[in-house]
């Protein structure tokens, strides 16, 4: 069974460029289809839920071939919310550094297409295209430097793309790719275009947070020109549909990020030690998840005599600021930061605390976050969670019965939510029992992964 319908018009090995790329085969089972999956780095430490969706996808026999636009990139110590080729600078200057990377992640890796942005085998691929389908490939590059002028962004990322965009794409037809998937609505999506154009492959997108509500550069051809879109919140359904048009609503589908309720789950351990309230903070430092503000409400707890600590797991620009800060508020001996952490890892430390906080915020330039995946990790672990109102994120965190809500860069609400559970254990307990049953019901990743193949399965809805 295919993916979608047959491409009628696939080259055979005489009509392409010759190429380093070879059809892998994810058991000796005849797969349910074969889906490739673009994305701008792979494995990315902040962005597990990529790697975790590819998993539980090949999990129910469909073949992934994982296509990443920049090399290997793993160590986290990439700077959060920066154009294209800021990210390919900061993948040069880590790539010597030590890698952390998710022990699951390793048989991608070795199957994954890592490219540079141009060599022999590209500027072959695209000479083919050029003569072979001219007014196509013209027209391709004239829609992405017309639709994505006057963004310095999306301007050049998308004309650094366009060319391993057409590599991939002649790979892709070459071993009878049925569709092919992005995650983000920015650069992958846009090469997903470029391959559909180029090879009538049909496509779709996964669109998260900042890639869809900072700009919205191409996003309505992108639209238009996708199989469907899927979004993770009914929020981002509701900001393409105002953007796109309501004619493309029947297109975009709302299907959450998902987790592993079998690895986040709460600990064996019945009974809580002695001690302060254990609050985790888990993400990227910097200013979008607004950790600044969980440090102002830790000191007023403190103030208030409520006995708590808080442990910070990721790494990134604003690590020396909020130590710093820490200092300045004079509660650094109960601040600790751990760095970048493995999945093995932050399940440990989930399981050891009491309560996460999520206190994210939007930025000056337009940041904002989509549905935290660690809110949906916490919560799968028997944890009550503290989060912002904001974006998606009501739609996870829906009723006090699973958690707390807070305003925006609300210092003194999130230490009233958090010493609510600091001086209720049971409510502790039942609010985290009942956030582990809402993530089993809606959140778990086998459901949503099913959702998806069945998307991948689909014809195309008409333009």
């Amino acid at each position: 069974m295919n993916c979608a319908a047959d491409l009628k018009t696939e080259p055979t090995e005489s009509q392409l460029p010759s190429a380093n790329v070879s059809s892998q085969i994810v058991d000796d089972a005849v797969p349910l289809c074969k889906v490739a999956y673009v994305m701008s780095r792979f494995p990315k430490l902040t962005e597990t839920f990529v790697l975790f969706e590819i998993l539980a996808v090949q999990q129910q026999q469909v073949q992934v071939e994982i296509f990443p636009l920049i090399g290997k990139f793993s160590s986290g110590k990439e700077v959060a919310g920066v154009g294209l080729w800021r990210k390919v600078r900061e993948h040069l200057k880590s790539a010597a550094q030590p890698a952390v990377m998710h022990a699951e992640a390793q048989p991608c890796v070795e199957k994954a297409r890592y490219m540079p942005f141009f060599n022999g085998a590209i500027l072959m691929a695209n000479l083919v295209m050029l003569v072979r389908r001219p007014l196509r490939y013209l027209s391709t590059v004239a829609m992405i430097v017309r639709d994505n002028f006057g963004n310095a962004n999306y301007f050049w990322g998308g004309l650094s793309v366009f060319p391993k965009s057409v590599y991939f794409a002649q790979a892709m037809q070459r071993e009878g790719i049925r569709h092919v998937h992005a995650h983000f609505a920015n650069h992958p999506a846009m090469a997903c275009f470029v391959i559909h154009r180029l090879t009538g492959i049909p496509y779709s997108f996964t669109a998260h947070g900042s890639d869809l509500h900072r700009h919205k550069h191409m996003l309505r051809r992108k639209v238009e020109h996708a199989a469907f879109v899927v979004t993770i919140s009914s929020y981002n359904h509701k900001v393409i549909t105002d953007h796109c048009g309501s004619c493309c609503a029947e297109k975009v589908r709302v299907i959450h990020c998902g987790v592993d309720v079998d690895t986040f789950r709460p600990s064996a351990l019945t009974s809580r030690r002695d001690g302060p309230l254990r609050i985790i903070c888990v993400g990227t430092l910097h200013e979008v998840k607004g950790q600044k503000y969980l440090l102002q409400a830790v000191s007023l707890l403190r103030e208030q005599g409520i006995n708590c600590q808080v442990s910070f797991v990721g790494d990134g620009r604003d690590l020396e600021m909020l130590q710093g800060l820490a200092r300045e508020l004079s509660i650094d001996p109960f601040v600790t930061f751990h760095g970048t952490k493995t999945r093995e890892d932050l399940v440990g430390l989930m399981q050891s605390a009491d309560l996460l906080v999520t206190p994210s915020v939007p930025t000056s330039d337009g940041r904002r976050e989509g549905i935290p995946v660690v809110l949906m990790e916490a919560m799968a672990c028997g944890l009550p969670v503290v989060a912002s109102r904001i974006s998606g994120i009501p739609e996870l965190v829906n009723s006090d019965d699973v958690g707390r809500l807070c305003e925006p860069k609300n210092a003194e609400q999130i230490a009233a939510a958090i010493k609510l559970f600091a001086e209720d254990e049971e409510l502790r307990k039942r609010v985290g029992a009942n956030a582990r049953q809402r993530i089993i019901d809606d959140f778990a990743i086998e459901g949503n992964a099913k959702q998806l193949i069945s998307l991948f399965q689909s014809p195309p809805l008409k333009k």
